[in-house]
């Protein structure tokens, strides 16, 4: 067998024609997922071009089992809309030692809006860290001075009541995505 794409989120494995009767039958529950239940599913695909029955029953079949490993559900983010909502979630960082992720962010702003839900994702992968959302309008501008913020999106993880990391998002949101995975990871 070999691996043709081997990745977290798909595992695809190349097998003779003779490896399944149909190419629509249904072996998913041989397979092992991640996330168990029906979070992983067997596809059968056709190597090669063409599209005649006859061509198909020529071509060697592959197998790809994807995993999925998208356990996660999203978690709406905590608005913060005063200095003492602001205070109150670093507090509950310094009892618990644990971070807490706060999005700067502002309605006029497209990149923050479409940062939005992949943070709501983020936050379903890390259950004992809070995800909170500043809009930067609503706010006093005294709290985003405490923030020391200056650019949208900024991104931020603050542990024992300190600023600790941030990650400015003005690039490519996966590229923000796995800068802001790797923060937490840093700082768990």
């Amino acid at each position: 067998m070999a691996l043709l794409a081997p990745s977290p989120r798909a595992l695809c494995v190349r097998e003779a024609a003779a490896a399944a009767p149909h190419p629509h039958s249904s072996v998913g529950a041989a397979c092992s997922t991640v996330g168990g239940g029906a979070a992983g599913r067997t596809l059968w695909l056709w190597n090669g071009g063409g599209t005649g029955r006859r061509r198909r029953e020529r071509r060697e079949r592959v197998r790809a089992e994807a995993y999925f490993w998208d356990v996660s559900k999203p978690v709406e983010m905590e608005e913060i809309d005063s200095m003492e909502k602001l205070d109150d979630a670093l507090r509950w960082s310094v009892e618990n030692n644990q971070p807490v992720i706060i999005d700067w962010m502002a309605s006029w702003c497209r990149k923050c809006i479409y940062l939005m839900p992949r943070m709501e994702k983020i936050a379903g992968e890390y259950p004992g860290v809070r995800f909170y959302f500043i809009d930067v309008n609503k706010v006093p501008q005294a709290v985003v001075k405490r923030g020391n913020v200056t650019k949208m999106p900024t991104i931020q993880l603050w542990k024992d009541g300190e600023w600790k990391a941030e990650v400015i998002g003005g690039h490519k949101a996966w590229l923000v995505m796995d800068e802001v995975r790797e923060m937490i990871q840093q700082n768990k």
